[in-house]
């Protein structure tokens, strides 16, 4: 029976990735999670599993740096949010990776590649590590924190992974905050002053204390008989209020 290990900082993502290998490849069995790269190498020592699950970007100890300490102890499979980092690991020589979140068709083409290789001896990554650790420390480097990729919400009896690119606008709704997307709408218990922190704020604006829209999905603005500003949404009938702290956003339109 395979065994692997997990990796990634954050406790939703190792959740996600367990439950969708399980699903692709019910006979693996995953003997450890870690939060960080010292726990990941911990790990690995200690379980002896064939392959371990990376994130790239963990604070303290990297994916990256993990995957050098592990060495050939196993196969490696690196986790990540940015395309670029896992076209570069697949290229050149790596196992093959995970882009988050997880979704179960990329990963079964995954699981059927690392079926392949979990009979050879896993491959020599030093020098791609050095490319990657070189990649990251050009975008702000190892430990900096990326912003906000997915939600976890409610979507009626369901949990559901939405990610922020495809997410029109957040309100404020009594105890919860709606998350608004071009199909559907749900419901987070983080509120809009924790979130907006979160958020990259090239692409995301809060436009009154309790609105945050997604610039890219701003179709114009207009004014209501009061005199108010209102941002049209791309596609959403629903229009937004701009409250007087935050009109300078719209000043060229």
């Amino acid at each position: 029976m395979p065994t692997a290990i997990i990796a990634d900082d954050e406790r939703l993502m190792r959740e996600q990735l367990h439950a969708r290998l399980t699903e692709v490849w019910p006979e693996l069995q995953v003997l450890a999670e870690a939060k960080n790269g010292e726990e990941a190498v911990a790990a690995v020592r200690e379980h002896h599993p064939d392959l371990a699950f990376l994130d790239i970007r963990m604070p303290g100890m990297t994916g990256i740096e993990a995957a050098r300490h592990i060495g050939d102890a196993c196969h490696v499979v690196f986790i990540t949010a940015y395309n670029e980092y896992a076209v570069d690991a697949f290229e050149q020589g790596a196992i093959d990776y995970v882009l988050k979140p997880a979704e179960a068709g990329r990963l079964a083409i995954t699981v059927a590649r690392v079926k392949q290789r979990l009979g050879s001896r896993p491959s020599d990554l030093g020098a791609l590590l050095s490319q990657l650790t070189a990649k990251l420390e050009s975008n702000g480097g190892a430990d900096k924190r990326s912003h906000l990729q997915w939600i976890q919400a409610s979507v009626g009896q369901q949990l559901r992974l939405i990610p922020t690119a495809e997410i029109l606008f957040f309100t404020s709704d009594e105890k919860y905050t709606r998350v608004q997307t071009e199909s559907f709408e749900a419901l987070i218990r983080k509120p809009i002053k924790e979130l907006i922190d979160e958020l990259d704020p090239e692409q995301f604006w809060q436009i009154h204390r309790g609105t945050i829209v997604n610039a890219k999905a701003i179709a114009g603005v207009t004014r209501d008989f009061r005199g108010r500003q209102l941002v049209l949404i791309k596609g959403h009938t629903e229009k937004l209020e701009v409250s007087r702290n935050y009109t300078n956003l719209f000043k060229q339109m």
